[in-house]
């Protein structure tokens, strides 16, 4: 296998798609190192596992000594990505855009290499381009083209509004690719409308257009959704290692196999032979403690993922509740609590219908004993031990 053909087919490891794989080929065989690009826009302060998937593969191109921009969207996350959306997203001010911008240049460097990453912010250029430039970009398409994408389409269909400001954000991306010359764009999935503007832009620039490398959606705890904060369903980057090491070790047995493809950076072969030892009766738990182990050791060290493996193996392996936990008084009122609200109020959970989530998944306990009922109303006055998933556990008094 030739040089280029090593590196293609390290390129497409995980990969859903590529647009268009005969370009690719092509300039791999050039030999000249490549612009890569991959745009994240700041409108939460910390990142996620399944934002890593794409941060993982700019680490491969670097490693085959290709050129990485870390692009951070501060003037496209005050228009906020209409990408998946039903209703209209609300913008970012820049004081918030700013403030999250400056966590993600911390925290991509425990998968980047510093040395080898540029960071780019797309104001850069867009905020020269004003409001005369801005009119000519949105020349450059129409509505019916806007139309065709499929979140917008379902809005309009729905009679849901559709601002004009959110048809600017993908022609904006799109420019991004034309400023920086992108030989190649990463994206998930569901950007495939905007990552296929960059190509015509720079058709229309006279540029050669940008390779597409589109790569999937991770999905969450759950193994449902994809891995989103406001679904509650994620592992942060910056999660202390117990709980980090407890959330993995909580996805099943088949969305573990997932994850190594997605997340690990052992070489395929190893991940091949890990199936192989389950496949002839090896436990699945002893292979998805190895996966905790590698992403914790990733973004805090290996002593912490060895005591974080221990922590686990002494309060859970053992089915051990722990020795300390939080303890809270709650005011039950008259006609008493909701369980979801209780475990909210607690904590627990982020929201009532994370509650309801996990009551369905077997997944909350009240002094060991599984709740069923997801409209449960306690009205009895004393103290529990209530737990949410294995990990998760507060003492409770109800006064």
């Amino acid at each position: 296998m030739n040089d280029w053909q090593s590196a293609l087919a390290e390129i497409k490891r995980g990969a859903e798609e590529i647009l268009i794989e005969e370009e690719l080929a092509e300039k791999l065989r050039l030999g000249r190192p490549l612009q890569i690009k991959a745009g994240f826009d700041p409108t939460a302060p910390d990142l996620h596992l399944g934002h890593t998937v794409l941060i993982n593969k700019l680490r491969a191109f670097q490693q085959l000594g290709h050129e990485v921009t870390f692009l951070i969207g501060d003037f496209t996350g005050m228009i906020g990505d209409p990408t998946g959306k039903n209703v209209t997203r609300k913008p970012l001010t820049r004081e918030e855009v700013l403030a999250n911008a400056e966590t993600y240049k911390q925290q991509v460097f425990k998968i980047l290499d510093p040395q080898k990453t540029r960071i780019r912010f797309n104001s850069e250029w867009m905020n020269e381009v004003g409001a005369a430039g801005m009119i000519k970009l949105a020349a450059r398409q129409t509505v019916a083209r806007m139309l065709e994408r499929d979140d917008f389409k379902k809005r309009y269909a729905s009679g849901q509004p559709i601002a004009i400001h959110e048809f600017l954000y993908p022609l904006v991306q799109g420019w991004d690719s034309v400023a920086l010359q992108a030989d190649v764009e990463l994206g998930g999935t569901d950007q495939r409308f905007n990552l296929l503007m960059g190509r015509e832009l720079q058709k229309d620039e006279g540029q050669t257009p940008q390779t597409v490398l589109m790569m999937p959606l991770l999905e969450g705890l759950d193994g449902v959704q994809k891995m989103s904060k406001s679904l509650g369903n994620y592992i942060g980057i910056t999660d202390n290692p117990t709980e980090m090491f407890g959330k993995i070790m909580s996805i099943s047995d088949e969305l573990m196999w997932r994850y190594y493809d997605l997340l690990s950076f052992r070489p395929v072969e190893d991940i091949a032979e890990l199936k192989q030892q389950v496949a002839q009766g090896a436990n699945p738990r002893d292979i998805k403690i190895q996966l905790a182990k590698e992403i914790i050791e990733r973004f805090h060290d290996a002593q912490a993922a060895e005591a974080a493996h221990a922590d686990f193996t002494r309060r859970f392996s053992k089915n051990a509740i722990p020795d300390e936990m939080p303890e809270l008084d709650i005011v039950m009122p008259q006609e008493g609590i909701a369980i979801g609200n209780l475990l909210k109020q607690a904590d627990l959970v982020g929201s009532t219908s994370e509650a309801v989530r996990m009551i369905k998944q077997s997944a909350v306990k009240i002094d060991g004993e599984k709740v069923s009922d997801t409209k449960l109303v306690l009205t009895e006055k004393g103290q529990a031990v209530y737990q949410v998933g294995k990990r998760k556990f507060a003492r409770i008094s109800l006064c």
